[in-house]
């Protein structure tokens, strides 16, 4: 989910990370309220599928941006959401944890959010967590930008396998860093996260 004032690296990141395992069958698509969204920086894009598209997608992954406030504060585009980590992998990057927290997602569960958007999502009485990643059954949550890397590899290990993850986190990883990142990455997502 991609809206107004969306964060580039959020959006972009996770969904070209995803976008390595097309021949596995995952696509990863923005989705958005609008048919064109304007990030923080000024740039536009138009979404590939409408935001009510996150209904019947497999996963979906909520982005973050400097109008997430704004957004969980619109009843009617929160009520049109409708989520089922029953059936969906859910996840959130940065403040995008606000909106699972609006949805009554985050209950009982602590999250991982970046730093200015900690105290908005503590005031939703969700336990912020000191760390990039965390996931409780298939909902997951992601703080700073390029944590979006460990929320995509969630995604791939979940559905495709670890072996899969691994493969697209070492296609992105920095040459010279390919071993330490992929195994950073994999501890991360693989992690005791009680």
């Amino acid at each position: 989910m991609t809206f107004d004032g969306f964060n580039e690296l959020d959006s972009f990141i996770a969904a070209a990370i995803i976008n390595r395992c097309r021949r596995g069958g995952l696509t990863a698509y923005l989705t958005t309220p609008t048919p064109v969204v304007t990030s923080m920086n000024g740039v536009e894009v138009t979404g590939q599928r409408p935001l009510d598209f996150a209904a019947q997608a497999d996963v979906v992954l909520v982005g973050s941006g400097v109008r997430t406030r704004d957004i969980v504060r619109d009843e009617s585009l929160i009520a049109s959401l409708s989520l089922d980590p029953g059936r969906q992998l859910i996840g959130s990057q940065c403040s995008g944890a606000l909106v699972l927290a609006r949805l009554g997602l985050l209950a009982g569960a602590p999250a991982c959010t970046d730093a200015t958007s900690r105290p908005f999502v503590e005031a939703c009485g969700v336990r912020v967590l000191d760390k990039p990643f965390h996931s409780v059954g298939n909902l997951a949550t992601a703080g700073g930008c390029l944590a979006s890397q460990y929320l995509a590899a969630w995604v791939i290990a979940r559905t495709l396998g670890e072996p899969a993850a691994r493969a697209a986190i070492d296609y992105v990883a920095p040459i010279g860093e390919k071993r330490d990142t992929v195994e950073r990455v994999i501890a991360a997502i693989s992690g005791d996260n009680r």
